[in-house]
């Protein structure tokens, strides 16, 4: 995904992208969302798509990203509506441009290649940068810096466990605290050398980063995405329009868990037990999975993009 100098510097390759365009089968004139806008990849396929008639609102909290998109997607006739603003305010992003609802909406959950590879923004365990980790690229709170330098260690471990499914947590959680007893630790390159002490020497042997578990789970801490999540999905499948489609793309077991459940939920609100013959609740269905289980990336999208091969594709329709 893109830089604030366009895309020669601000590559995204687009995950599934025939795959994407068939699930949600975008038409000339339609209204359309792509929330986590990126380079304007899957942005620049719902453009074609909808033609001059159609309408797309990008989304992205980072600002770079939204640079970099508008620059992409300017040779596309249709209407382009940008928005610097987190994805779960969709429906004040629609409101404020006049819009009722949506056709097409897309959720990319997965990072920013731009993102991970650049130091300066401490997401990368494989260059030294400042611990950051903040979406937005912007000076605030919380940071990797806090987590990993205010947090008990209790729940450093709960993080690094639930978060980033790190088997070592306690061992980790333990030499961080250990560490920063003597000074604060304030690079990705401290905090990875940390990581590698405290586990034992077959972890180290193993294909995957050693870090790369931790780094996602602080980093989920750090922008609160999977409470993000659960909130934007409400929101999104109300801002569908009847026969409209959502798809989300997740790269974890975590996110793509969240977003089967809150399909379920939408295509089966029904709270009464099980045993009762007649619902007496009142809710009742206002969308239906079109994919009951997920759509995944053939076998040589990943080994043209091997970023895809964790990518999971669900799609939801309002009724």
């Amino acid at each position: 995904m893109p830089s604030a100098k366009g895309e020669g510097s601000y590559t995204h390759t687009p995950v599934m992208p025939r795959e994407v365009l068939a699930a949600l089968s975008p038409k000339e004139g339609s209204v359309c969302a792509d929330g986590t806008l990126g380079g304007g990849g899957h942005a620049a396929l719902l453009c074609e798509a909808i033609g001059a008639d159609g309408v797309l609102l990008g989304i992205d909290r980072d600002p770079e990203a939204i640079t970099a998109a508008e620059e992409r997607l300017a040779p596309y006739p249709c209407r382009k509506i940008f928005e610097n603003r987190n994805f779960e305010e969709i429906g004040e992003a629609l409101s404020r441009h006049g819009l009722s609802g949506i056709d097409a909406g897309l959720l990319d959950l997965g990072v920013s290649s731009r993102q991970l590879d650049e130091p300066s923004r401490g997401f990368s365990y494989s260059e030294d940068g400042p611990l950051n980790m903040r979406m937005d690229g912007a000076d605030g709170e919380p940071t990797a810096y806090t987590v990993v330098n205010t947090y008990t260690e209790p729940d450093l471990a709960r993080v690094l466990y639930e978060y980033g499914e790190e088997r070592w947590s306690r061992r980790i959680a333990r030499r961080i605290v250990t560490e920063r007893e003597r000074a604060p630790i304030r690079t990705t390159g401290e905090l990875v050398r940390i990581i590698r002490s405290a586990m034992p020497a077959a972890a180290l042997r193993e294909a995957q980063h050693p870090a790369k578990r931790s780094f996602q789970a602080i980093r989920i801490e750090v922008n609160d995405e999977l409470g993000g999540l659960a909130r934007a999905l409400g929101a999104w499948i109300d801002a569908l329009n009847p026969g409209g489609r959502l798809g989300v793309i997740t790269f974890h077991s975590l996110e793509d868990r969240i977003v089967k459940e809150a399909f379920r939920e939408r295509e089966d609100p029904c709270t009464c037990p099980k045993e009762m013959p007649v619902c007496v609740c009142g809710k009742v269905p206002d969308a239906r999975r079109v994919t009951r289980k997920p759509i995944l990336p053939d076998a040589a999208e990943v080994a043209k993009n091997p970023r895809a091969r964790s990518a999971k594709l669900r799609v939801i329709e309002k009724l």
